[in-house]
């Protein structure tokens, strides 16, 4: 399919404008269905945002950024009091979706930022650049996922086993993802890479997603269960595991899906280098540390009833964290749009952020 980006892809977008609404691929029907929500609301996007018909961090803040514009869209006339009212009311409620993902509130920011310097215009003026910078988000996006693609490469080489955890492909971003992109560009060079894609319990965005984007792209990937990673690395199948993230903290922990820590600490003890791929609007330097990361828990049936068949007594106690936290001496090197940072994270992430984006 062809996106307005320019790119083609072997997948549906993740997230699309057109006629005046936003159009989201339901992620929940995945593999077997693909079919769009179609949203002229901003609290349809909200729902749309927790229970996860939209996910990935990139794709969530792209959703969010149309979802502040459908709210303020419908604004009456020029009532400037009711228009500044309505932004920051549906930026707020939009910002409860998802808590651990920081490009929901980047993206939620940037888009005040800009409707505020734009106060004392005529509100149709104000509304129109909103949605030009929603727009500018999601094709910025496209941009960045390709750059941090082509600096992952640099750290992969032809023939090699690549292991990912959950989904950092298309269908969280609006292209190539962010941990895929190098599997893209791989394939565009004519490398053989051999993927091992987690199925990622409990939701299985591994399976559902990682390896039905993979596989639609031609790529040669394997679909493990997440208990079977180690092994796979015992084997010597595994020479790299690359993964994405919902946030880094200023010192280089970073926030990713339930299972990541895991799998850093497993290639750490096989000796495998672990990356993190994130584009700069995941980094939080107003987060000094991974303890300080907000962990979003998800309703217990997720565990107890996956996908509508019960696999644990009624009454049983669960615990379900949607992400945990990978300590930063266990990852091997964290890869931004503007290159390759390697400890110490602090100075590092630090430079980076202070970069004027090329």
């Amino acid at each position: 399919m062809r996106m307005k980006t320019g790119m083609d892809l072997p997948h549906p977008p993740a997230v699309d404008w057109k006629e005046d609404r936003l159009l989201l691929l339901d992620q929940r029907r995945l593999p077997t269905e693909t079919v769009y929500l179609e949203l002229t609301r901003p609290e349809e996007v909200r729902e749309a945002i927790r229970e996860l018909a939209v996910r990935g961090a990139p794709a969530i803040g792209i959703a969010a950024a149309y979802g502040l514009y459908l709210g303020v869209r419908d604004v009456p006339g020029e009532d400037e009091e009711d228009f500044w009212e309505t932004l920051n009311r549906t930026c707020d409620r939009l910002g409860t979706s998802r808590p651990t993902a920081v490009n929901l509130h980047w993206a939620l920011r940037r888009m005040v930022r800009r409707a505020e310097s734009l106060r004392g215009k005529p509100l149709s003026e104000i509304k129109e650049a909103l949605l030009r910078e929603a727009e500018a988000i999601r094709r910025e996006d496209a941009e960045v996922c390709r750059r941090i693609g082509e600096h992952a490469l640099s750290l992969l080489q032809d023939g090699m086993g690549v292991l990912t955890h959950c989904n950092a492909g298309g269908l969280a971003t609006a292209a190539y993802g962010t941990a895929l992109a190098p599997l893209y560009l791989a394939k565009e060079r004519g490398w053989r890479l051999k993927v091992f894609a987690d199925e990622t319990r409990p939701v299985l965005q591994g399976a559902r997603l990682t390896a039905y984007e993979l596989k639609q792209a031609g790529i040669d990937v394997t679909l493990i269960c997440d208990n079977m990673a180690a092994d796979v690395m015992r084997r010597g199948w595994v020479q790299a595991v690359i993964v994405g993230t919902d946030r880094v903290a200023a010192n280089g922990d970073v926030a990713n899906k339930i299972g990541t820590y895991g799998v850093a600490v497993l290639a750490r003890a096989h000796g495998i280098p672990f990356y993190v791929a994130a584009p700069t609007s995941s980094i939080d330097m107003e987060t000094p540390t991974g303890a300080d990361i907000p962990i979003e828990e998800r309703p217990a049936e997720e565990v107890t009833q996956g996908f509508g068949k019960r696999t644990a007594p009624e009454g049983v106690a669960v615990y379900n964290p949607a992400f945990d936290i990978t300590p930063a001496e266990y990852v091997t090197a964290i890869i931004t749009e503007r290159g390759v940072i390697r400890p110490p994270y602090a100075e590092g992430l630090r430079r980076v952020m202070e970069e004027p984006p090329k």
